[in-house]
């Protein structure tokens, strides 16, 4: 959907940038919702700021959907994704899985408290730092009680990690708090196996084992096998909420003493390091400022400093 910078804020905060591609950007439809959902979103960051919650979320702080090439920053995190952790140490031991997920069911209970649903939970979307996970990427949340503005026939999410009513045709207008809790489930399932529990191959041959198939659970243990296996209900009322999965996981999820296996929290200070080393750009004189205002009249307040893969020499 789009390609995330590294950047710098005029007061030397660093961002992540993301700017929304042109086949993208030139869709009308998809401009007003991305206007929708960055309102949303901006608003959510307000009211979890200085809650528990709040504390694993990495919102939107400022966007622009009306500027020739849309965008939007987030604050920048500088661990991997679940993704890129997973596939370069292979899966997480127990402790580290719960301790996830009871950070990323709190994250999502402060998400749907505030009526908004992220519909894109996935291991691409989870950064590890230190102290926790974080739950990234707002860019398809919308409001829980929002009508679509895309067609009905439109897949929205992540195939192998969204809900069975996110891929079903008809249905994925209707995808609430319980579709979310489902891809939590599917994203703690990849942590403590390595494997997608619906599988790998096309993407309509996964949403047909999401929507008809059970999971494929081998490796989880208990008793988180249980849980997943009840959040991984096909129907979204048999599931629990983001709140009693919390509840469930939180007394063994203490994040005190290290929550992460070596050698991750090694790697995270190491890109720590390397981005606090990296050179902060020249403001550019009054003449060049008013050319960047003219191409990029929305972008100008940010100086980027490459995208973000380029700039940590890693993938994903």
């Amino acid at each position: 959907m789009g390609v995330v910078y590294l950047a710098r804020t005029p007061g030397g905060a660093l961002v992540a940038l993301k700017v929304i591609r042109a086949e993208y950007a030139a869709d009308p439809a998809f401009r007003v919702r991305f206007r929708r959902e960055a309102e949303a979103v901006g608003r959510l960051g307000e009211q979890v700021a200085e809650r528990p919650g709040g504390r694993w979320l990495v919102p939107v702080t400022t966007a622009d959907p009306e500027a020739r090439e849309p965008w939007l920053a987030t604050a920048y995190v500088p661990g991997p994704s679940l993704t890129d952790a997973v596939a370069r140490y292979g899966s997480l031991p127990p402790r580290s899985v719960r301790v996830l997920g009871a950070r990323l069911a709190e994250a999502l209970a402060e998400v749907h408290a505030a009526g908004l649903v992220h519909r894109d939970v996935k291991p691409g979307n989870v950064l590890l730092a230190l102290d926790g996970p974080r739950l990234i990427d707002f860019g398809i949340a919308r409001s829980a009680d929002a009508t679509a503005l895309t067609a009905s026939d439109v897949v929205i999410g992540s195939p192998g990690y969204l809900s069975p009513e996110q891929a079903q045709a008809g249905r994925a207008e209707r995808v609430g708090p319980p579709g979310d809790v489902f891809s939590l489930a599917c994203v703690l399932a990849f942590a403590s196996t390595g494997r997608r529990p619906f599988g790998t191959g096309t993407p309509a041959a996964v949403l047909y084992r999401t929507v008809h198939e059970a999971p494929e659970l081998t490796g989880v243990p208990d008793p988180l096998l249980t849980l997943l296996t009840a959040c991984l209900a096909k129907e979204p009322g048999d599931r629990p909420s983001a709140q009693e999965v919390r509840a469930a996981l939180d007394p063994g999820a203490t994040a005190e003493g290290g929550w992460l296996p070596a050698p991750l929290p090694g790697l995270i200070a190491e890109r720590a390091a390397r981005v606090l080393e990296l050179p902060v750009p020249e403001v550019p004189d009054l003449d060049e400022a008013r050319a960047e205002a003219a191409v990029r009249p929305s972008r100008r307040r940010f100086m980027t400093l490459g995208a973000v893969a380029g700039v940590l020499g890693v993938g994903g």
